[in-house]
């Protein structure tokens, strides 16, 4: 495995638009001017060749790469730190490496957490520091544990958002995300999901664009977000405030209520 991997692209308005077109918003900055916090995952993502791929449509090279064959691969969770808005029109560079790689034993196996460390450079000044949260777990048809049920979520603005296999298929191809959980329904029974699964990291872009959509501003703190039970299924959910209200964090409910992902917002 490389010790790290770097990218460099311009970054341009195309990315940007098709993701608002998938969002049915308009664009959050005009043409020519600063992208928002967290839309910067349409960018500089890694192209890994067809035959890179294993069978699960995750990259069995590269940076991070399943520690042995055969491993499930769960995305869990991470942070986002915006200290500045990148710049649309101008080149940007992400390093990738590996932060850490811890294995322990859990009840399912063995269990590997690996944190994914990128930097993301313009103008010669690091302007994005993210780290992502990957756990890979043996092989398993299990069925997932019901999450339980949530106290209700303290007053404030909600937004509702619909994803159906026409989204998902979109959100993949725009992250250029292989991964055949979120396509392939046979797939998904074999890995103990009862249907196609909404991407986490769309569930955790939604819940920091509804931060920014009510007027609270990313630049400058850190975003942290943790995937708390697999949303499953095309359906209309819900983000919600957190706990705390939602100048502090927001959360990602399923139609049928259960909490299936959590967010802070804190300073950096």
């Amino acid at each position: 495995m490389p010790e790290k991997i770097e990218r460099t692209e311009v970054i341009a308005a195309e990315p940007a638009e098709s993701l608002a077109a998938m969002l049915d918003i308009e664009l959050p900055h005009a043409a020519g001017d600063k992208l928002a916090p967290l839309w910067h995952w349409t960018y500089l993502l890694e192209r890994s060749s067809q035959r890179s791929l294993g069978y699960d449509g995750h990259p069995v090279v590269g940076i991070p790469a399943p520690p042995e064959e055969g491993r499930r691969r769960m995305f869990a969770g991470g942070r986002v730190t915006t200290l500045r808005a990148l710049e649309i029109g101008k080149p940007a560079t992400k390093v990738t490496s590996i932060a850490k790689s811890v294995d322990k034993d859990g009840r399912t196996g063995r269990l590997t957490f690996t944190t994914v460390l990128q930097e993301i450079f313009q103008n010669d000044e690091l302007v994005i520091r993210e780290e992502q949260d990957i756990v890979y777990r043996v092989g398993g048809s299990s069925s997932l544990p019901a999450p339980p049920v949530p106290p209700a979520p303290p007053a404030g603005p909600k937004m509702e958002f619909s994803a159906d296999e026409r989204l998902l298929f979109r959100f993949s191809a725009l992250t250029y995300n292989a991964h055949r959980i979120h396509y392939d329904v046979d797939f998904c029974r074999v890995e103990g999901y009862d249907g196609l699964v909404i991407h986490g990291p769309l569930l955790a872009f939604l819940m920091g664009d509804h931060m920014r959509r009510e007027g609270i501003d990313l630049t400058g703190k850190t975003f942290g977000y943790r995937l708390v039970s697999p949303m499953t299924r095309p359906q209309t959910f819900s983000i919600v405030p957190g706990q705390d209200g939602l100048e502090k964090g927001a959360e990602a409910r399923s139609a049928a209520g259960a909490v299936c992902a959590v967010s802070t917002l804190s300073e950096a």
